[in-house]
């Protein structure tokens, strides 16, 4: 563990604080007075300021987009959770703040204390105009995948599952119903961050698909969204626990996506500059 004594980790320690706060103050707050109910989102905000500041620094320090290596991606990852969840309150009308700020708290911590802030030269490989709206994609579409998973498990813990004849209620989904939307959401945009890749792999490598460790395990989370879909269409409600084993299973391929594969030894390959 390695504690950054700069601008840039006090602007993500300070982010952390915030969520954890947030989130702590929320879950003991329950049922208390509304002023009380305030202060949770209210430091949830400030430590998404915090957390935009930090990007916004790195952008500035390293001058290109901070995506290139796993510190930025978790610096990416923090920031995209606040306004994602925002979306899927207020656009989807899906509930989920407190697991937002337990998310932000998560993702942010690799970048405080796991991986190295030195900035890095750009390889040619990256210093393309895809290489922005590749990795972003991916960024927003794992914050998705990691609410709908947060979803189900708050629905395989509840003892009341959804049954099938549960009319869809806009205001008052089941965390069932609200995963499936994350991930309805989510799946396109892994789509999109595949077919970038490999575009952008005919670009840079002279094909579109060199199976790549990433990019095989990229495809093995995609095609398992898929079958959630597929699995989610043809029985809807009726097996609402296996629908949320779905989702778990699609987040755990993504974790070994972004780190197993880009950590391991085993899994070297032409992504390797994501380390």
């Amino acid at each position: 563990m390695t504690i950054k004594y700069t601008i840039q980790g006090l602007l993500i320690y300070a982010a952390i604080a915030g969520y954890l706060l947030a989130f702590f103050v929320s879950l003991l707050g329950g049922k208390s007075a509304a002023a009380d109910k305030k202060a949770g989102p209210f430091l949830q905000l400030l430590g998404f300021i915090m957390a935009l500041f930090a990007f916004i620094y790195r952008w500035y320090n390293v001058g290109h987009i901070p995506l290139q290596n796993l510190f930025e991606v978790f610096l990416a990852l923090g920031t995209a959770v606040y306004p994602l969840g925002l979306f899927c309150r207020y656009v989807l009308r899906t509930p989920g703040r407190l697991p937002d700020m337990l998310i932000g708290a998560v993702v942010l911590f690799p970048a405080g204390f796991v991986f190295s802030a030195q900035p890095q030269h750009l390889p040619p490989a990256l210093q393309s105009w895809l290489f922005g709206p590749h990795v972003a994609v991916y960024v927003l579409a794992y914050v998705f995948m990691a609410k709908a998973a947060c979803q189900a498990l708050a629905q395989l813990a509840s003892k009341g599952i959804a049954s099938k004849t549960q009319p869809l209620d806009e205001n008052l989904l089941s965390p069932e119903q609200a995963a499936h939307r994350m991930i309805c959401v989510g799946f396109p945009l892994l789509t999109l961050g595949l077919v970038l890749g490999s575009y952008w792999g005919k670009l840079a490598w002279g094909d579109y698909w060199g199976w790549d460790p990433k990019e095989s395990w990229s495809l093995a989370c995609w095609l398992l969204y898929a079958g959630y879909l597929h699995f989610r269409a043809m029985f809807g409600r009726k097996y609402a626990r296996i629908n949320c084993l779905w989702a778990i299973a699609g987040m755990a391929i993504i974790v070994i996506t972004i780190l197993w594969v880009n950590l391991s030894r085993l899994f070297a390959g032409l992504h390797s500059y994501a380390t």
